[in-house]
């Protein structure tokens, strides 16, 4: 039978084996990695970073329109700001996205709301956010945030629910553009008053990178 030296002499030379293998070679923590999904606009990209960690629902309703190129051909048809906006009780500064028409059809059913309360994510400046009417019918149309919007949160008040909207990820890259977009031409023809884009802003594309 080995000797105790024997056996500590073992086990010293198993942890320094271990202990010398490459980093590649020791098990990694179950962590999912960012996922960056661009948007290429007439006016410019911009760079979305998906929060599928703490917005799972949202975030994976979101990348089944992306990747079923849902917004190709879409429009940015929608921008709020002080000058324009139809409501002055609770103001919010925001631009909002649509699919293509022609895919309307095609929708997937509508998603639960993941609130900001339980979620933890606030509608800070370059927030992306699902629009939505009443709790529970967000389908792919979402806004980008121009500044902090609390009232767009869990108990504010821009909806009268109190229910917010679901962050599920921010602007990394091209807020010049978001901040081009809404500083865009608007009217009083389209679907949103005042606040409509006059023309809509065309989306030539969005793809994972």
């Amino acid at each position: 039978m080995p000797t105790r030296a024997v056996l500590a002499a073992l086990i010293f030379t198993s942890s320094a084996m271990l202990a010398r293998q490459p980093a590649g070679l020791l098990q990694a923590p179950n962590v999912r990695q960012p996922v960056i999904v661009a948007f290429e606009t007439e006016l410019g990209a911009i760079d979305i970073e998906v929060d599928a960690v703490h917005a799972p629902v949202t975030a994976e309703n979101f990348l089944k329109y992306v990747e079923g190129k849902f917004y190709d051909g879409g429009v940015i048809n929608r921008a709020v700001r002080p000058d324009n906006t139809t409501r002055h009780d609770v103001e919010i500064q925001v631009i909002q996205f649509q699919i293509d028409r022609a895919r309307g059809r095609d929708q997937f059913p509508p998603i639960p709301i993941e609130r900001t309360n339980v979620t933890g994510l606030k509608h800070d400046n370059g927030a992306v956010s699902m629009a939505r009417s009443s709790p529970d019918s967000a389908t792919a149309s979402f806004s980008i945030v121009i500044g902090d919007q609390p009232e767009m949160d869990f108990g504010g008040k821009r909806n009268a629910d109190g229910q917010g909207f679901a962050v599920f990820g921010r602007v990394i890259a091209g807020m010049d553009v978001v901040k081009k977009i809404q500083a865009s031409p608007t009217g009083a023809r389209g679907a949103y008053g005042t606040e409509s884009l006059e023309p809509p802003i065309r989306i030539l594309k969005a793809y994972r990178r």
